[in-house]
């Protein structure tokens, strides 16, 4: 997929799909559709309008890239959101991006897609406009519930993550690169691959979770270790079953499957190790079903 900027998109008709798209979920999915081009924005618009700044992101930039590259896309177009920017009226965004930038044949939106200074562009607004056609994508649910991003962070956040699977299509994933730790997984039996959360994006509910690692079964633990009593970071560790590698300063994906405990604190090694054991047959399990 290419990657490229409104200064930089190559002249050709284009069928423009419009949005944020964090998270990438099935509501976006049903935006994008077919359309062959999709221009996102960043950082998240509300990082530089909102009062009080970006919500928690579900996917980084390099995430949502994928997800969206996965969908047959053919270009993304990222435009940087900044103060210049969120000043631009409706009618310049839509001369400038829209015609000029992307020359859109049609333009696909969400029925709840604002643009422009304070808001003030909507679909109806991209509807009067003939120069190209424009879809607008109904908003979807789940039993009963309506997807957004909101609606999957709140999921996230209570560690529903099988839910918030649902909603998005995909498991919600954690990915960053692997990091030192304290080695006491080694040490236990249990070696694991350390990452730190990213910072601006939406952390789990601590507790024991089910994964898989770059597509290999794996029992992952965030929180702050408290059989330790040494730190307070929050650390995502992630034992990946049947593999003996070393994953240092590598990049790892972790999709999150299912919560499976919450985190707890352990009296003795023993108990912790025999703990361990059990959690890692049970994330077997779950990944052997939904993996």
């Amino acid at each position: 997929m290419l990657i490229s900027t409104p200064h930089t998109a190559v002249g050709r008709p284009r069928r423009v799909a419009v949005g944020e798209f964090d998270g990438v979920h099935l509501g976006h999915v049903a935006v994008i559709a077919d359309a062959d081009t999709v221009l996102t924005f960043e950082p998240h618009p509300r990082a530089v309008v909102g009062p009080t700044g970006a919500p928690e992101l579900l996917t980084t930039l390099a995430q949502k890239t994928d997800l969206i590259g996965s969908l047959g896309v053919q270009e993304l177009v990222v435009a940087e959101f900044n103060e210049e920017f969120s000043q631009m009226s409706p009618s310049d965004f839509v001369d400038e991006i829209i015609v000029k930038a992307l020359n859109a044949e049609e333009v696909r939106v969400g029925e709840n897609f604002r643009f422009g200074r304070r808001a003030e562009g909507n679909s109806d607004t991209l509807k009067a406009d003939t120069r190209f056609k424009t879809v607008v994508a109904d908003l979807i649910g789940t039993e009963g519930s309506l997807i957004s991003s909101s609606a999957i962070r709140d999921l996230v956040r209570a560690g529903d993550v099988q839910t918030a699977r649902e909603m998005l299509g995909h498991p919600f994933q954690m990915r960053g690169e692997v990091v030192h730790g304290a080695k006491r997984g080694r040490e236990l039996g249990y070696p694991t691959a350390n990452l730190l959360p990213v910072a601006g994006c939406v952390i789990p509910k601590n507790g024991v979770y089910a994964a898989l690692a770059n597509g290999r079964p794996a029992a992952a633990s965030l929180g702050v270790r408290p059989t330790f009593d040494d730190d307070e970071d929050v650390v995502l560790e992630v034992f990946i079953l049947d593999f003996n590698e070393d994953l240092y300063g590598q990049e790892l994906s972790v999709d999150l499957l299912q919560h499976l405990r919450p985190e707890l604190r352990f009296e003795t090694l023993e108990e912790l190790t025999e703990q361990m054991a059990v959690d890692c047959e049970a994330a077997a399990e779950v990944a052997a079903k939904q993996g």
